[in-house]
């Protein structure tokens, strides 16, 4: 029996949520499968990935076959580093203690870039949400400028108006006369 270890889509139209999942091959997508190793949600930035990876070391050594994408969320959690420090370990290269403090040196790593593009992605976030408020404030004043203006001719219009008004009753006068 072959093994995949695969995504398996769930969710609604449009908002995808995948399991990653250990399966039979010959399954279906979204059919039987043999255990449910994590869950990604790609609909968040960054993308949320819970991940079990000792399953998945587990479900590597035994054989099983990652596609893909599976193999990209798989590195990207440190299953497949796990996998190869825990190769390592078996053949006496290396101790499991060196290998869990290299893998907990990685987590720390991957860790700090995680936090560095949230950070980066919420100052991003926030100094748009200000150029934008600039830009509001920049149109209101323009907005409230013109109004004053076009207040200020009106004002003008009526007064030469009024001025122009006591001239032209002067002269109806003198005509009628």
């Amino acid at each position: 029996m072959s093994v995949k270890i695969r995504l398996q889509r769930h969710g609604k139209k449009g908002k995808p949520f995948y399991w990653v999942v250990a399966a039979d091959a010959r399954a279906k997508r979204d059919g039987k499968f043999l255990e449910k190793i994590g869950t990604y949600n790609p609909n968040t930035n960054p993308a949320t990935i819970d991940l079990n990876v000792d399953a998945a070391a587990k479900w590597l050594f035994n054989g099983a076959q990652p596609t893909d994408t599976a193999r990209a969320i798989l590195s990207y959690k440190g299953a497949l580093l796990k996998h190869h420090l825990n190769g390592g370990v078996r053949k006496g290269a290396i101790t499991q203690d060196q290998a869990d403090a290299k893998f907990t040196a990685w987590l720390d790593e991957k860790a700090n870039k995680v936090n560095t593009k949230v950070s980066g992605l919420a100052d991003n976030k926030a100094a748009a949400k200000t150029a934008a408020l600039n830009a509001e404030k920049e149109v209101n004043a323009k907005r409230i400028a013109a109004a004053q203006e076009a207040k200020a001719a009106a004002e003008a219009a009526t007064a030469t108006a009024e001025e122009a008004t006591p001239e032209v009753e002067e002269n109806t006068e003198e005509t009628e006369a």
